[in-house]
């Protein structure tokens, strides 16, 4: 019997994943329930099994063991196409086309998806200005003219482009500057929660988790070590938890050319 609660959209049945020959799995007989309309957070260090945990929902990945219901049905029954036009998928930069368009890099879903232009148009228009983007003035740029908190806002824009009942986002605003990342984690917080989106959510940074999260799932060496609400989590006595509050007190390092910290 595949039925979920009623109030459960994505649910991991003792989910176990692997690569032949490796010494050790990438995820370990994993449970795990996302709730409708809840940003749950996966919190962890790379190599932890966050991302992996992410690609299985839109099945780019199977488990070798157990199985991922997305609305009851295992993804496994899904078709891969249907499944992945059914949820949005946000990562840094957005991940856009750089020869399209901004107003074609959003519509592409709904166009793919057979909308009649007009109805296409109206969606992208609607998206930029729900984004803080002048359709006016950004639709008919390309990505290379935008800021890199600008191509995130449109990354979330097409995400949202034909109404899907679940986000996925891996670590989308990490190349962001401090301050550019915090704007733009503020604006999706309050964005999320007035469309009443579901939102599994992968980042390694603490503080990210806290603001975003309903709830805030640590992973490590492919295992969930720690499922709380924020207030719970900041209280938790797991060792792995712990490391990451430690940090709270430190001084964020900044980014380098590349992306990543100094």
């Amino acid at each position: 019997m595949n039925a979920t609660p009623d109030n459960t959209l994505v649910e991991f049945r003792d989910v176990s994943y692997s690569f032949p020959g490796a010494s050790s799995p990438i995820l370990s007989h994993l449970d795990l329930s996302v709730r409708r309309g809840e940003a749950l957070v996966l919190l962890g260090e790379s190599g932890s099994g966050k991302t992996t945990t992410l690609k299985f929902v839109n099945r780019m990945l199977l488990p070798n063991e157990g199985e991922v219901l997305v609305e009851g049905t295992p993804t496994t029954a899904w078709d891969p196409i249907k499944l992945r036009r059914h949820t949005g998928y946000v990562i840094q930069e957005g991940g856009l086309f750089p020869h399209f368009t901004i107003a074609r890099n959003v519509g592409l879903v709904p166009s793919l998806s057979g909308w009649p232009e007009p109805k296409i148009k109206l969606r992208v228009r609607e998206l930029l200005e729900l984004v803080g983007l002048d359709p006016d003035k950004f639709g008919q740029r390309y990505p290379r003219e935008l800021s890199g908190g600008q191509r995130q806002r449109v990354g979330v824009a097409r995400a949202l482009a034909a109404d899907p009942p679940m986000l996925l986002l891996d670590e989308p605003f990490g190349a962001l500057d401090p301050l550019t990342r915090a704007s733009v984690q503020r604006e999706f917080a309050e964005l999320t929660r007035r469309l009443d989106k579901t939102a599994l959510f992968v980042t390694h940074d603490v503080r990210e988790a806290l603001l975003l999260a309903d709830r805030i799932g640590l992973m490590h060496a492919g295992k969930l070590v720690v499922l709380e609400p924020p207030d719970r989590f900041l209280q938790s006595d797991n060792p792995q938890a712990r490391a990451y509050l430690e940090t709270l007190e430190m001084p964020e390092r900044p980014l380098d050319d590349t992306g990543e910290r100094q």
